[in-house]
C-alpha cells in the first residue's frame, strides 16, 4: 500500500511481436493475413494512497499494432472487398483502468508479515477505436468491452525483504466477449536500492468463447476463448530521491487463440 497521501506515477514503453499464434490442439506459424505482428505501447500509471489501507490505481495506454501483410496482399483484399478498411497498422488509446485497492486483514507469522487485500476495478475504452468482425481486425488494438473485474491478494513478507504473493480474481466483459478467471503467482525481493520479482500469469476464458478454427467463426475476434499462461519478471532501482527506473520482460508460454509474443519494457518512475 502506497500509504495515506503518498503514491507513484510510472511512464513506461513496451515492446512485443509475434509470429506464431496458439489455436486449439496446435500453433500456427504465420499470423492469418500479416505474418508477423508487432504491438508497441506507451502507459500511464498512477497510484495514491486515500487511507494508509485504500489505495487507488488508473493506467492509459496508447498503442500501435503493426501488421507485415505485404502490400499486393491488401491491394487484393481491397479489391475484393472494398467496403472493408484493410490496413498494416491500426493505433490510438486503448483501455482506462480505474482501481480501489485495499488492506482487509494483516498479522505476524512468526518473524513474517502476512497481508491479505482485495481489488475492484473498471476498465472500458478510452477512445474510438475500432475491433470489428472481420479478418483485418486481428490486428485491433483491443476488444472494445467494458470489463469488471474483482481480484483477493495474499502476501507473505519476510524480514529479509524477500516475498510471495498469489492473487485470484475473475473479469466480467461487456458484449460477446467471453468473462475470464484470472490468477497470478509472483516470487520477489524489496529493498532499498533494489526491486526485483518474477511471476506466472493465467487467465481462462469462459466455455461461451469461440475458436479461430471452429466451424462457423465469423471473424469477430473479440469473441474468441482467450486462454494463456504467461511468465515474466520486472525490475525496480531507485536513481535519486523519488526517481527510479522500471523494466520488464514476459513471455506467453502456452494459450488458446492468442499470439506467442515475447515482449521488453522500460520507464521511469516517481514516487512521492
Amino acid at each position: 500500500m502506497s500509504g495515506k497521501g503518498h503514491g507513484s506515477l510510472v511512464v513506461s514503453g513496451t515492446t512485443e511481436k509475434y509470429q506464431q499464434v496458439f489455436i486449439p490442439s496446435r500453433k500456427v506459424d504465420s499470423v492469418p493475413l500479416f505474418k508477423r505482428v508487432q504491438i508497441n505501447s506507451l502507459n500511464v500509471y498512477g497510484s495514491y494512497g486515500i487511507t494508509d489501507k485504500i489505495d487507488v490505481v488508473v493506467s492509459l495506454p496508447y498503442i500501435q499494432s503493426t501488421g507485415e501483410a505485404e502490400a499486393t496482399v491488401l491491394d487484393d483484399y481491397r479489391v475484393r472487398n472494398p467496403e472493408k478498411d484493410y490496413t498494416n497498422t491500426r493505433s490510438g488509446l486503448q483501455d482506462v483502468t480505474g482501481y480501489l485497492k485495499f488492506k482487509a486483514y494483516s498479522r505476524e507469522v512468526g518473524d513474517n508479515i502476512l497481508d491479505l487485500l482485495g481489488a475492484v476495478g473498471v476498465s472500458t475504452p478510452a477512445s474510438g477505436y475500432e475491433s470489428k468482425q472481420g479478418e483485418e481486425y486481428i490486428i485491433a488494438i483491443g476488444n472494445r468491452a467494458t470489463r469488471f473485474n474483482t481480484l483477493g491478494i495474499a502476501q507473505l513478507k519476510m524480514p529479509s525483504g524477500v516475498f510471495f504473493t498469489g492473487q485470484a480474481g475473475y473479469s466480467l466483459r461487456s458484449g460477446r466477449v467471453p468473462n475470464a478467471f484470472v490468477a497470478e503467482t509472483k516470487v520477489g525481493y524489496a529493498g532499498r536500492k533494489l526491486y526485483a520479482d518474477a511471476y506466472v500469469a493465467f487467465q481462462q476464458s469462459s466455455s461461451k468463447g469461440t475458436d479461430i478454427v471452429q466451424e462457423g467463426f465469423d471473424f469477430f475476434f473479440p469473441a474468441t476463448q482467450v486462454n494463456y499462461t504467461r511468465i515474466g519478471g520486472s525490475l525496480y532501482r531507485p536513481i535519486a530521491k523519488g526517481l527510479g527506473l522500471v523494466a520488464g520482460a514476459s513471455l506467453y508460454v502456452a494459450g488458446r487463440n492468442l499470439g506467442k509474443s515475447r515482449a521488453f519494457s522500460g520507464g521511469v518512475s516517481y514516487n512521492f
